[in-house]
């Protein structure tokens, strides 16, 4: 193999690979990165047997071939070069990154053993890149982070009513994100790694094609295309939590209230609990520590029926403001220990519904 290629672009074709599939340290093939040349150009592509990526890359190929280098090296060198122009050529035994005046050379692995990339399925259906990346970025971060239950560890994705509709939960809060969708196959419903889909949030952009068979999910934009094995993922909805038990609605302003909720979470204790007490035009929040202190801090609001006032956790509060900067809020509070509703008073172009269990207030 021998070509070469703009600097920048191979450089960021390899950061993207690496994040997208991680190195597995444990089995040198799967940490290295699979380059194939040809007259297209280059691609890049990685597998760890659960999930795949591939990036195209235009490239001036002089000598087609297929190589398997260590991927973090190769994307290191190539973002370390500070040159326009770099080739790319095996020689012997080792793959050789030139550049004006630098050489370096990484080992070639076998790349027979190598599980490859499989070909996607044919697409079914397409969203906006940045619609999607505004959904994953608040429904991907509800999933737990305890790998020891992969159920609660993803994102369901599934087609409703020609729209896609996300959904994470790690058993204290939910967030449900509904993207309007092109041609959607109605045969989508998946459940996604979590963490996958928050670094597909980062890289998305322009069109996204998804596209599904079974046991693997696929999403492509640009000349990027990822593929994952999924789970099974039909118990994640929120029709096991009680919503029909509304006594109290409260209209504020998010971004008013996410400050408030900051500094008053300063003063939490080691659980975070954080008491939001309704008044008649106005949010309290409280704070009690032992050893920090105490605050309280009062946010004007709206208030329709009852006054039932949860104890939340702060971090998970601040972290369902979030979505809604620079607009006016509802939360639709239920008594007990029932879930309150977070939505917003205006139209959003990916509507977002946050659903936090409410927490047993600190001893007084």
């Amino acid at each position: 193999m021998d070509l070469s290629a703009s600097t920048a672009t191979l450089a960021a074709a390899a950061a993207d690979i690496v994040r997208l599939v991680p190195a597995r340290y444990t089995d040198p093939l799967l940490s290295g990165l699979l380059l194939t040349a040809g007259r297209d150009g280059v691609v890049l592509a990685a597998s760890d047997r659960e999930r795949t990526a591939r990036v195209s890359c235009d490239a001036l190929v002089h000598t087609d071939g297929t190589v398997l280098v260590p991927a973090k090296p190769l994307a290191e060198t190539l973002r370390a070069l500070d040159v326009d122009r770099v080739r790319l050529v095996v020689e012997g035994s080792r793959l050789a990154i030139r550049a004006d005046g630098a050489r370096f050379a990484l080992p070639l692995l076998d790349a027979a053993l190598h599980p490859g990339v499989p070909t996607p399925p044919p697409p079914g259906g397409t969203v906006s890149g940045a619609k999607l990346s505004t959904a994953l970025s608040t429904v991907s971060a509800t999933a737990s982070r305890d790998d020891t239950l992969p159920v609660f560890a993803g994102v369901r994705l599934r087609a409703e009513d020609g729209a896609l509709v996300l959904r994470a939960t790690d058993r204290y809060r939910m967030a449900i994100a509904t993207v309007p969708a092109t041609d959607l196959s109605p045969d989508i419903d998946v459940l996604v790694p979590a963490g996958l889909l928050s670094e597909v949030a980062k890289q998305a952009s322009g069109e996204v094609s998804l596209a599904t068979d079974p046991n693997r999910f696929t999403l492509s934009w640009g000349n990027t295309t990822v593929t994952t094995a999924v789970l099974d993922g039909v118990f994640l909805s929120e029709s096991s939590l009680v919503l029909n038990t509304v006594d109290t609605w409260v209209e504020t302003d998010a971004d008013t209230l996410l400050a408030a909720a900051r500094r008053v979470a300063l003063y939490t204790d080691a659980r975070g609990v954080l008491q939001i007490e309704v008044g008649d035009h106005e949010l309290r929040l409280r704070g009690t520590d032992p050893q920090a202190g105490e605050a309280e801090e009062s946010v004007k609001a709206t208030v329709e029926g009852g006054r039932t006032s949860p104890a939340v956790q702060s971090r998970y509060l601040i972290d369902a403001l979030r979505p809604y900067t620079g607009t006016r809020i509802r939360l639709s509070i239920q008594p007990g220990m029932r879930a309150t509703v977070i939505t917003s008073v205006d139209e959003q172009e990916v509507p977002i519904k946050y659903l936090m269990m409410p927490l047993l207030p600190p001893r007084q």
